[in-house]
């Protein structure tokens, strides 16, 4: 048997209700452990300097700074920490100066207490969990113009079926499960069984990997007007 030691979180939030609701995500799951849940800059900093977390979850517009100088400070000293940002700002300018601070994550504080546990650990192994909605500005941003980008010859393409492509075309537009079952007329329960086959087919494991690899494939294009 071998052991392996929960991954430290250090959680950064202001508003108390929400910081009270991202500890109890991280609380609650077995792989994850809480070291430091404060409510502004210069608490996350004096925490920091005492203990370098596996993985600095943070949110951007913090009471005495912003959460953008937070991550360079934390980039800076411990090249081991992941970051990660969950807020409320989805806006372009927030998540490229996120990104470009060393921030390799960024949810949206709609996320459901399971899926923010599921990203920190993607994080940890190397992916970079993104809010689809995020995941948009970021391919838009470093992208060729994705509706033109042709398939690469000799690269086999999954057989994604109609459903299953409308359904991904819904996440990519920044839609949850329950919002493409109500619009689909379908059951969540059939939605997130339509969700589970697209990440075999497409061998991801996430919403953002699952319309990235979409979109590079040629399956959906964003921009297209969902039928």
């Amino acid at each position: 048997f071998f052991y392996m030691p929960p991954i430290r979180v250090m959680l950064v939030e202001d508003d108390p209700p929400t910081r009270k609701r991202l500890s109890h995500a991280i609380e609650q799951h077995e792989q994850l452990s809480l070291i430091a849940s404060v409510g502004n800059c210069k608490q996350a900093l004096a925490q920091f300097e005492q203990a370098y977390p596996d993985v600095l979850l943070t949110d951007i517009g913090l009471p005495d700074g912003t959460g953008i100088d937070l991550i360079k400070n934390a980039h800076q000293h411990s090249a081991s920490t992941e970051i990660m940002v969950i807020t409320i700002f989805a806006d372009e300018k927030n998540v490229m100066n996120a990104l470009e601070a060393g921030a390799t994550g960024y949810l949206l504080k709609d996320a459901t207490n399971e899926s923010i546990a599921d990203s920190v650990l993607q994080l940890v192994a190397g992916h970079s969990p993104l809010s689809p909605a995020i995941a948009r500005h970021v391919l838009k941003r470093f992208s060729i113009p994705l509706p033109e980008v042709p398939i690469i010859p000799g690269v086999e393409v999954p057989n994604i079926t109609t459903r299953e492509k409308l359904v991904l075309e819904y996440i990519a537009k920044g839609f949850s499960y329950k919002e493409t079952a109500s619009v689909m007329g379908n059951s969540v329960h059939t939605i997130t069984s339509h969700a589970k086959k697209i990440y075999r087919k497409l061998s991801v494991k996430s919403r953002s990997e699952a319309v990235f690899e979409a979109v590079q494939l040629g399956i959906i294009h964003l921009g297209e007007d969902t039928t």
